[in-house]
């Protein structure tokens, strides 16, 4: 990831004024539309490839396995499975309210 000199506390407020435009959108369409102008398609493999690992994840599925179903890497999914165990919860939070969950 590229790092750019500056203020860390200007970085998280372009991060929140990032969350707060996504928040704004009001379907999936606009959503989707939004990703694909903010996003290069490599950027929207590397997102959908962790994204559809999750759930096998959480399933408990192996790693390997997940990589035969998937093709995504090895290392991908590690890197989700330690974010699913140590990160900021999102990913928990954005498998509940897609399953209709709140919380």
């Amino acid at each position: 990831m590229k790092r750019r000199p500056g203020d860390i506390e200007a970085q998280k407020d372009v991060i929140d004024a990032l969350a707060t435009a996504i928040h704004g959108l009001r379907s999936g369409d606009e959503v989707r539309a939004f990703l694909e102008d903010l996003c290069t398609p490599a950027e929207l493999e590397a997102m959908t490839d962790r994204w559809r690992v999750v759930p096998l994840l959480q399933e408990g599925i192996p790693y390997r396995e997940i990589h035969e179903r998937t093709q995504v890497s090895v290392t991908t999914i590690g890197r989700v499975a330690r974010t699913l165990d140590r990160g900021a919860g999102g990913y928990d939070l954005a498998v509940r309210r897609s399953r209709g969950r709140t919380g």
